[in-house]
């Protein structure tokens, strides 16, 4: 386990690998954990060295003040975390990956330091936060979570009617997960999500870029990769079609190839 110490608290993170830097964003209610498969894949070919972080507000980074509204649990206050990270480690440039809510971060940091990301890649990301699933939309008003954290009969509800399709691997993981977030962090994140419209911004992405998109994907309408193709003149999508919301944990090795395709390093180590 490592961390670092920032403004807004820890930041913790894990690594792997001996190569150039490698960044990995998780999404909502996830932690750094929905990335562990890939992350050991890549970083046992000593080509890359892989950082997977933890958001603040999620996982085992700082949960904030949770008596008083935080601004930290804003996208652009990941994206500011982003670039605490890269300095305080001395990472001048790298590949980012986003999945979710870490996708949508990863292209606005590469939108506003362009110099800083080689390649940015998203995974089941909203372009557009009006395609997210309702349940999600709402989630994001504070009266909304509010009722659902204080009756957790009800956010298990609505978890096991999201994640109803989704493998036992991926309910167990975000079960898991979501006990480790705060009411704060749950609503604040996925409201300004919810807001969110890249669309006109992402015209002036110059770098290469990838959407992995899962063709069932429920949570994050796998239309979004059109936008992004549309909008981005040097993007590429790669579908998976026996995919919902997490085709790393659905269809891990074909996930794995169109990671390592978009890098541009074949032939590593699957495990």
């Amino acid at each position: 386990m490592s961390s670092i110490v920032t403004e807004q608290g820890i930041l913790h993170y894990e690594t792997i690998g001996r190569g150039r830097p490698l960044i990995l964003l998780h999404g909502w209610i996830n932690s750094w954990d929905v990335w562990r498969k890939a992350m050991i894949a890549l970083g046992s070919s000593d080509r890359f060295r892989v950082y997977a972080l933890d958001f603040w507000g999620f996982g085992d980074s700082a949960k904030g003040n949770q008596t008083e509204l935080s601004p930290s649990f804003r996208i652009d206050s990941y994206v500011e975390m982003v670039r605490q990270f890269m300095d305080t480690l001395g990472i001048l440039e790298a590949p980012i990956f986003g999945h979710s809510m870490g996708g949508t971060v990863a292209l606005k940091f590469a939108l506003a330091n362009a110099d800083r990301v080689r390649k940015v890649a998203v995974v089941g990301s909203p372009i557009v936060g009006s395609s997210l699933n309702p349940f999600l939309k709402l989630a994001g008003y504070g009266l909304i979570a509010d009722v659902i954290w204080r009756f957790p009969i009800l956010l298990k509800l609505v978890m096991h009617t999201i994640l109803a399709g989704d493998s036992k691997q991926v309910r167990d993981m975000i079960f898991r997960d979501v006990k480790r977030t705060t009411l704060e962090s749950f609503f604040r994140s996925i409201g300004d999500l919810r807001e969110t419209d890249l669309r006109a911004p992402l015209h002036g992405l110059e770098m290469p870029a990838l959407g992995i998109f899962g063709v069932n994907d429920n949570i994050v309408s796998p239309r979004n990769a059109e936008l992004l193709t549309d909008c981005v003149t040097h993007a590429q999508v790669a579908l998976m079609h026996q995919s919902r919301h997490f085709p790393m944990s659905d269809e891990p090795d074909k996930f794995l190839t169109a990671m390592t395709t978009f890098l541009g390093d074949n032939g590593l180590k699957r495990n």
